[in-house]
């Protein structure tokens, strides 16, 4: 197999100040196909360098010469941007939340978002460049819009807030999905959680009750989890319960709010209207769902996802 090296001088600036300079430098390529600002990457790889400003070759030739060894330079077969397969692999990312849009209604009685611009684009032209041009929207939304995280504040004015959420119980955590589709009842009893070791996991109920996200049949009749299955969870250690429902409590029960009150006093933080959850496998998955750093805040909107296994 013929092989490939780069002769060419070098500057190199960098971001904080100072500068190398290098003369007839030689290096090894992984082909003679590769651009100057590819060459110049494979460079910075090479010597290890960081806060690199910019690269700058000249006197560049690309000769056949065996390979000495450098550093950083992949298998000929590969293309540089390639070098990053050698990286552990990771899973796909599947969305778990519902797109939010002005007029959407999550749950009867609490108002949809309405978004309305703060400054056009038009008007933005007048305080920039030409060519240049931004929006700036507003939008007013009650916390409990499209699929959101309830914060222990939520429930007590004494419990923690969404500033004082710790990330590491919002991020990555390890998933337990339980299938609901089927159940004959509506309530989600504690005996379901027997069979599996909970503790710091998030635990996500997949009722399928998202299938009516959006129409009045979403309101009525939804899955729930009850106060024996909240209280279990809550002795197991779990970090979050999530359902794709409309809420973890039974709504029709004249206002009795046991697995909320459970939950959220134990501070395990609680995700409503989740989506997608068939796409979750039942374990090995990782889950986050992280809302803004709000202080006085008890519930907001999130972005909830899951990180699949590698396949």
């Amino acid at each position: 197999m013929t092989e490939h090296r780069a002769h060419f001088d070098a500057e190199i600036a960098f971001v904080n100040g100072g500068a190398l300079h290098a003369e007839a430098f030689r290096l090894d390529l992984p082909s003679d196909e590769l651009t100057e600002g590819e060459i110049g990457e494979l460079l910075v790889r090479h010597l290890g360098l960081a806060l690199v400003g910019s690269v700058t070759l000249s006197n560049l030739e690309i000769v056949e010469e065996l390979h000495r060894g450098s550093r950083g330079v992949i298998d000929a077969t590969d293309s540089l941007a390639g070098a990053s397969d050698a990286r552990p692999p990771r899973g796909e990312l599947v969305d778990l939340s519902h797109e939010i849009a002005a007029g959407l209604v999550t749950y009867p009685g609490i108002p949809a978002p309405t978004i309305s611009p703060h400054l056009t684009r038009e008007a933005s032209r007048e305080h920039y460049a030409q060519g240049t041009e931004f929006e700036i929207d507003i939008i007013t939304m009650a916390g409990n819009t499209g699929t959101y995280l309830d914060s222990p504040f939520h429930r007590y004015a004494d419990g923690g807030d969404l500033a004082s959420l710790p990330l590491e119980t919002l991020v990555d955590v390890p998933a337990e999905v339980f299938r609901l589709t089927d159940a004959a009842g509506r309530g989600i009893p504690a005996e379901v959680f027997l069979d599996r070791d909970l503790a710091g996991t998030a635990v996500l109920l997949h009722t399928g009750w998202s299938g009516h996200f959006g129409r009045p049949e979403y309101a009525h009749g939804s899955p729930f989890l009850t106060e024996a299955g909240a209280q279990h969870l809550a002795d197991a250690g779990v970090a979050i319960v999530g359902i794709d429902s409309l809420n973890i409590d039974d709504t029709e029960s004249g206002g009795t709010r046991p697995a909320h009150s459970i939950l959220l006093a134990a501070g395990i933080h609680v995700v409503e209207h989740l989506t997608a959850l068939d796409r979750v496998p039942v374990r090995g998955a990782r889950f986050t769902a992280v809302p803004p750093r709000v202080a006085g805040f008890g519930t907001f909107p999130v972005r909830a996802f899951a990180r699949l296994p590698p396949s």
